[in-house]
């Protein structure tokens, strides 16, 4: 019923700590497949991953690096009449697989959970709040996805222009023609960026990236400044 959908690109670091929560937390009986896409890994995301194979039901894939390029294949290549997409760093509250099925049975065609960081710093604290609201703008990839594959397809997925803000972009066209739906319950997400690249930066950035996108910036363009102010530091 379910295809969880999971780009990836060397997450040796998470990779394990995700399938064993996948395992732990849904009912197998709801998961078609989970479709992992790998955008070029060098460490041992895949070799950790291939571990899994007897005990999920686990499809590994390669596509060329970019996160917009890895959900589409792997939305092609899904079965289920549910697709739900989660990073690789992503914790997922217990029945996640049924909570996402009543919501859907509901008439809900597409949604996320509410979301917190693991860590207590007062900024990620007060980000992870507004997750709560129903609002565009309070939409992130970090949140999770979870879509009918038919309105998937409606939709076109997600653009591939995009390197970064694929998620975003993809949710607001959702938002834009129909319906969004928020989970009460919480998925925990890392906040390995922020303590890389510092909190208040990091934020500040990327308030810059929406601003930008607003304003009409292209895809290109927030690109550029994200590679420039945010990987390259």
């Amino acid at each position: 019923m379910i295809s969880i959908i999971i780009p990836v690109l060397n997450e040796a670091s998470t990779i394990s700590t995700l399938l064993n929560d996948i395992a732990e937390k849904a009912s197998l009986q709801n998961i078609s497949e989970i479709i992992m896409v790998d955008g070029g890994s060098t460490d041992a995301t895949l070799d950790l991953a291939f571990q899994f194979s007897e005990k999920l039901p686990l499809v590994i894939l390669k596509s060329d690096k970019g996160r917009a390029k890895q959900m589409n294949l792997g939305a092609g290549n899904a079965t289920g009449e549910i697709l739900y997409f989660l990073h690789a760093d992503t914790v997922l509250p217990y029945h996640f697989d049924s909570q996402i099925i009543y919501e859907i049975r509901k008439g809900n065609l597409a949604g996320c959970f509410r979301m917190k960081f693991d860590s207590q710093h007062p900024i990620l604290k007060m980000s992870q709040w507004f997750t709560r609201f129903n609002f565009k703008s309070c939409r992130g990839g970090d949140q999770t996805l979870f879509i009918t594959s038919e309105l998937f397809r409606k939709l076109k997925g997600f653009n591939e222009a995009y390197t970064v803000y694929e998620d975003c972009e993809f949710i607001n066209r959702i938002y834009d023609q129909f319906h969004f739906t928020i989970i009460k319950d919480y998925v925990t997400t890392s906040a390995r960026r922020y303590q890389n690249n510092g909190t208040i930066k990091l934020q500040f950035h990327f308030f810059i990236i929406h601003l930008k996108k607003w304003f009409g910036a292209t895809p290109n363009s927030l690109s550029r400044y994200y590679y420039k102010n945010i990987i390259s530091h």
